[in-house]
This record gives structure tokens, sequence and C-alpha cells, in this order.
């Protein structure tokens, strides 16, 4: 249903290799689960390189899909998003906010929030910080 392709938004992406009906679930975001205190220590490493690879489950753990991740990591961010991410039975899933076209590249709102300075390339002229 989905693969991994150069992206047009940032480096790789995913998209979708045929029509994904609205509020489907396409896949979960895999990885490590860990500590908040930890994941702190492991993000600013990956903000040096620009990327972000942790998604916070909950007030105590994060997954960081730099280990142990699938190719949900590579799903880009954009502030006009195609999907949106739900906590389910302790999985994040990434869900069709609504149908997705063969070919289109997956995306969902990041919202993350902190002093990451990551410029956002969702679209020409976004000026967002991640």
């Amino acid at each position: 249903m989905i693969e991994r392709r150069k992206s047009s938004i940032q480096g790789w992406g995913v998209f979708a290799t045929q029509p994904i009906n609205k509020n489907k679930r396409i896949v979960t975001y895999d990885g490590e689960k860990i500590t908040n205190r930890e994941s702190l220590k492991r993000e600013a490493k990956y903000l040096e390189k620009g990327h972000i690879w942790c998604f916070k489950l909950n007030h105590l753990f994060v997954r960081d899909a730099a280990v142990g991740g699938n190719i949900a990591r590579y799903i880009n961010h954009s502030c006009r998003p195609n999907c949106y991410t739900r906590i389910i039975g302790g999985q994040i899933w990434i869900i069709a906010a609504r149908n997705i076209r063969k070919g289109e590249e997956l995306t969902y709102d990041y919202m993350t929030g902190g002093t990451a300075e990551i410029p956002c390339r969702c679209r020409p002229g976004c000026r967002t910080q991640l």
C-alpha cells in the first residue's frame, strides 16, 4: 500500500502505491520505547543533522524510530497534511485524513514544540519552524 521514495519535501518520503480511503489505518510508527529523559539526549544529536525521529507516546515515554523504526519514520511533515496520528492500544498509527491518491506522498503534522529550528519545507513559501 506504501513505499519509500525520494521526496520533493525533504530527503525520503512515503508514497501511496494504491488509493487509500479516508480514516484507513496505514502504518504504525515503530521504534525503541524510551523515557522522555532519554529522548531529550537523543533528540539533541538528531537535530544536529536536521531530523526528528522521536515521537511522544505520553508524558512518560517516546518511540525512537532511529532504533528499530520502520517506513513510517520517512513520512514527512506538512502544515496541510493528508494523514493524522492516533495512539491506539499503545501503538502510534498513521491514518488517512482524507482519500489519498495513488502516487501521492503521505504527510502528517509533527506538532513539535520546544526550541527545534528545522524550517518547514511542506510547500513553497512555508516559513513555519518545526
